[in-house]
C-alpha cells in the first residue's frame, strides 16, 4: 500500500462552506497526509463556520476572499505568502448562481445572472492561478478544480448559467495546464464529481433525485461519498500524479460512461 506523505507541503482551499462540502473532504485528506492548509471564506456569514472547521487543524490559516475582486485575491495570496512562505497546492471549489436564475429555465437566465455564474464559477480559477503562481513551487506545484457533468451533458433544471460555467471551467483547466505548465511547471486538473448532497448542490432543489437516479444507472450502484473525491484530489495534487495535467477526472461511480439508462 502506498502511503501519501505531504509533510512540509502547503495548500490553499477556496470554497469550504461546511463539513459536508467536497472542499472540506479534500482538506481533510490533505491534512491527514501532513499538509498545512489555508482556508478562504466569503463574507461574515461563513466566517465562523470555516474558522470552526479549521481550528482543530494545527498550523492552519483562515482568510476572507471575494473571488470577484482582484484586489481581494491578491491580498489573500500575500497573507498566504506571509504565513507559509510558499504554496504547493491550490484547490478551487467555488461556484455560484443567483437562486432565481438557478431555479428557472436556461432560456430565462438573466444577463447579469449568467455573467455572475461565469465570473464566480469559471473566471475565478484563472485569477486565482495567476496570483498563486509566485508562491507555487517551480517543480511540483498543482491546482485542482471541481466541475460537473452538466458541462458536457444536458441536466434539466441545472440552470442559472451553471452548465455553461462548468464547460468554461473545463476549457480553462486545459488552457491553464498548458500555460502554467510551460511557464511555472505547475499542473492543473479538474475533478468531475457525481451528484452529492453538499450545501451548494442542495440549492438545485432535486439533488436527492439525481443521486438516486445515478446510483441506479451507474456501473457501480452506490452513492458517491465525499471522501472518495478527497482521495482523488489528494492523488492529483501529490507527486504521485506528476505526469497528469490538463485532465478532467470523473469520480462518479462510472455514470459518465453510460449512454442509455438502465432504469428510470
Amino acid at each position: 500500500m502506498i502511503t501519501l506523505d505531504l509533510s512540509g507541503r502547503t495548500g490553499a482551499i477556496f470554497g469550504v462552506a461546511n463539513h459536508r462540502s467536497l472542499a472540506w473532504a479534500i482538506a481533510q485528506r490533505l491534512h491527514s497526509a501532513g499538509a498545512r492548509l489555508a482556508f478562504s471564506y466569503a463574507g461574515d456569514r461563513l466566517k465562523e463556520k470555516v474558522e470552526a472547521l479549521a481550528s482543530p487543524l494545527e498550523g492552519s490559516l483562515v482568510f476572507e476572499c471575494d473571488v470577484t475582486n482582484d484586489d481581494a485575491i491578491a491580498r489573500s495570496f500575500r497573507q498566504i505568502g506571509e504565513s507559509f512562505g510558499k504554496l504547493d497546492y491550490l484547490v478551487h471549489s467555488v461556484a455560484f448562481a443567483n437562486k432565481e436564475d438557478l431555479e428557472g429555465a436556461f432560456l430565462d437566465t438573466s444577463r447579469a445572472g449568467f455573467h455572475l455564474a461565469m465570473d464566480v464559477s469559471a473566471y475565478s480559477l484563472v485569477r486565482l492561478a495567476k496570483e498563486a503562481a509566485p508562491l507555487l513551487e517551480k517543480e511540483g506545484g498543482s491546482i485542482v478544480t471541481l466541475t460537473y457533468m452538466a458541462s458536457q451533458r444536458v441536466i434539466p433544471g441545472y440552470g442559472g448559467g451553471m452548465s455553461s460555467a462548468k464547460a468554461a471551467l473545463e476549457a480553462d483547466t486545459r488552457t491553464l495546464a498548458f500555460e502554467a505548465g510551460r511557464k511555472w511547471g505547475v499542473r492543473v486538473n479538474a475533478i468531475s464529481a457525481g451528484p452529492y448532497a453538499s450545501r451548494a448542490a442542495s440549492a438545485i432543489g432535486f439533488i436527492h433525485d439525481m443521486i438516486a437516479y445515478c446510483s441506479k444507472n451507474a456501473p457501480l450502484q452506490e452513492p458517491l461519498e465525499a471522501h472518495e473525491v478527497g482521495r482523488t484530489a489528494a492523488f492529483l495534487l501529490s507527486p504521485l500524479a506528476s505526469a497528469i495535467t490538463g485532465t478532467t477526472v470523473y469520480v462518479d461511480k462510472g455514470y459518465h460512461a453510460m449512454g442509455m439508462a438502465v432504469t428510470s
